[in-house]
């Protein structure tokens, strides 16, 4: 069975996730407990290994006592959920929206496909890479950006992506941020206002 995948045929949360499911709930008032949904989704899909089966978002309706379909819609909605197809191990999702586009992110997307062998929405043939395009991941001023195990990779160029993927083969995870040197969303050049003793440069 290839990584991240796991039987469709049926889904319960495991113990450690029904206790969880059970305090998310809780913060609810009585009758309010679909706002839930979200959380119950997103702890459905990292217990499946990163997608959700039909199994599970009919669990988590059951749970909340919704509709299966206010329920898939919700998770065919948003980006973050994967319905009903499996992914890879890693999953590379780069940003290809306005920012990230001027700042490269085609060479980004080249970089990636070239190194894994697959296009856009492929998964590898081990199981060990999908690869995603994602609509603005909210880090403009460090573009272009790629989220891969909730870690956002900014600043990227060509060759740190293919780094990147480097060491997930080897087994590491590559530190998370910038890939050049720059301080989170600090300008690229280093200061340029207050300086010197607090006086603009």
């Amino acid at each position: 069975m290839k990584a991240g995948v796991t039987n469709t045929e049926k889904f319960e949360f495991s113990s450690a996730n029904l206790s969880w499911a059970e305090a998310q709930v809780a913060k609810y008032p009585q009758g309010r407990q679909a706002s839930a949904v979200m959380a119950l989704l997103t702890r459905a899909q990292d217990q499946l290994g990163g997608w959700l089966t039909m199994a599970a978002v009919e669990y988590v309706a059951d749970y909340l006592s919704m509709p299966i379909m206010r329920v898939l819609e919700v998770a065919t909605f948003y980006s973050m959920y994967r319905v009903e197809k499996p992914v890879g191990r890693h999953v590379i999702e780069i940003c290809t929206t306005t920012p990230c586009w001027l700042r490269g992110s085609d060479d980004i997307v080249a970089a990636a496909e070239d190194e894994l062998g697959i296009k856009m929405g492929g998964t590898t043939e081990d199981g060990e890479f999908t690869l995603l395009e994602v609509e603005c991941a909210g880090a403009c001023v460090n573009a272009p950006v790629a989220a891969i195990h909730k870690r956002y990779y900014e600043d990227l160029t060509a060759d740190s992506m293919r780094g990147i993927i480097k060491s997930l083969r080897d087994g590491n995870i590559p530190a998370a941020g910038p890939q050049i040197e720059r301080q989170k969303s600090a300008p690229a050049g280093g200061a340029k206002t207050l300086v010197e003793g607090g006086k603009n440069a």
